[in-house]
C-alpha cells in the first residue's frame, strides 16, 4: 500500500536538486545529519530536543484553547519584534477600540497579525490547513502586508530580487540563500523540507519544530519570516492535537540567542529545544 502523504506539496516548479547550504561557521556534517542538513537547511540533535513537554491533546480542543489564547499569541508575537503595545492595549485594539499614543506602524503590525491568526483558525475549522507553500505564503501575505517589499511569495518569485540576510544581535551580518532564477532555489529548498519531514520524522511535534527553525534560517520571505513559520507550526500542532507553542516575551532573550546560534551554525537543537519549553503546561 502507497503511503499517504500528511500534506499538499502544489509547487509547480519542484526539482529536486539537494545542494549543501554554504552557511559560516560549521564544517560539513556527515551521514544523517549532513542529510538532514541538504534536505532542510537546519540539523538538530534529536535526543537533546524533549518532546515530552508538549503532551498530546486533541485537535479541537487544542484549536479551543488557541482560540482563546489569541490576544496572548499576537501580544507575544508582536512583542519578540519590538512592539511596544502592552498586552491589555492589544486585547482593546482586537475588541476594535484604537489605542491613542501608539506607533501607526505598530497598530497595522497587531492588526495585520490578527487577520493571519483568524485565517489559520478557519483552515483548521474547514480541514484545509496543511504545511504547504499555498497557505504559508497566504498566510505571510496577510500578516506582513504593510511590512515587506513583497508578500504573498518566496524572495525572487516576484519583481524583486535578492535579500535574506539577517543581523545577529551580536552585529554580525549573515548573508542570505541566494532565491535563483524566479525563486527556483527557494521553491526546491521548500519541497525538499516538507520531504524530509513527511518521510523521515514520524512525530509531528519534531516536524512542526523541524518545520519552524527551517524557515525561520533560509528566510523564504522579504519579512515575516518567523511570524509565518510559527503560524504554520501552530497550525502543525493544533491539526495533529497538540497545542500551539507561545514563545513569551519575557524569555526574548533567549529566543535572540538561539537564533543567533541556528543563523551562524546552521544547528536548530537550542532553538527547538526552547519550544519544547514554551508548550502549555496544563494541556
Amino acid at each position: 500500500m502507497a503511503r499517504q502523504r500528511k500534506w499538499a506539496v502544489d509547487s509547480n516548479e519542484y526539482r529536486r536538486r539537494l545542494g549543501s547550504l554554504s552557511s559560516d561557521g560549521v564544517p560539513p556534517r556527515t551521514g544523517a545529519h549532513r542529510a538532514r542538513l541538504e534536505s532542510c537547511g537546519v540539523t538538530w540533535n534529536d535526543g537533546a530536543v524533549d518532546l515530552t513537554l508538549m503532551p498530546a491533546t486533541n485537535p479541537d480542543r487544542a484549536r479551543l484553547r488557541f482560540r482563546a489564547a489569541l490576544p496572548e499569541l499576537i501580544w507575544n508575537t508582536a512583542a519578540l519584534e519590538g512592539s511596544t503595545f502592552t498586552l491589555p492595549e492589544v486585547r482593546t485594539l482586537l475588541e476594535g477600540v484604537t489605542v491613542g499614543g501608539r506607533p501607526l506602524q505598530e497598530t497595522e503590525q497587531i492588526l495585520a497579525l490578527r487577520d493571519a491568526y483568524h485565517r489559520l483558525d478557519e483552515h483548521l475549522a474547514r480541514g484545509t490547513f496543511a504545511l504547504k507553500k499555498s497557505i504559508s505564503d497566504e498566510l505571510q501575505g496577510l500578516l506582513a502586508r504593510h511590512e515587506a517589499i513583497e508578500v504573498g511569495n518566496f524572495r525572487g518569485e516576484g519583481s524583486v530580487t535578492g535579500g535574506g540576510h539577517v543581523r545577529l544581535s551580536t552585529g554580525e551580518r549573515v548573508e542570505g540563500v541566494d532565491h535563483g532564477l524566479a525563486g527556483s532555489d527557494l521553491i526546491d529548498r521548500y519541497e525538499a523540507l516538507l520531504d524530509y519531514l513527511d518521510h523521515h520524522i514520524q512525530d509531528p511535534r519534531a516536524q512542526a519544530l523541524g518545520y519552524f527553525a527551517a524557515v525561520a534560517r533560509i528566510q523564504y520571505y522579504f519579512d515575516g519570516n518567523k511570524r509565518t513559520a510559527r503560524l504554520m507550526m501552530a497550525g502543525h500542532l493544533i491539526a495533529s492535537g497538540y497545542e500551539a507553542v507561545s514563545i513569551p516575551n519575557a524569555r526574548r532573550l533567549e529566543f535572540n540567542r538561539a537564533l543567533d546560534h541556528l543563523f551562524a551554525s546552521d544547528d536548530a537543537t537550542e532553538l527547538m529545544s526552547l519550544l519544547c519549553t514554551c508548550a502549555p503546561k496544563d494541556a
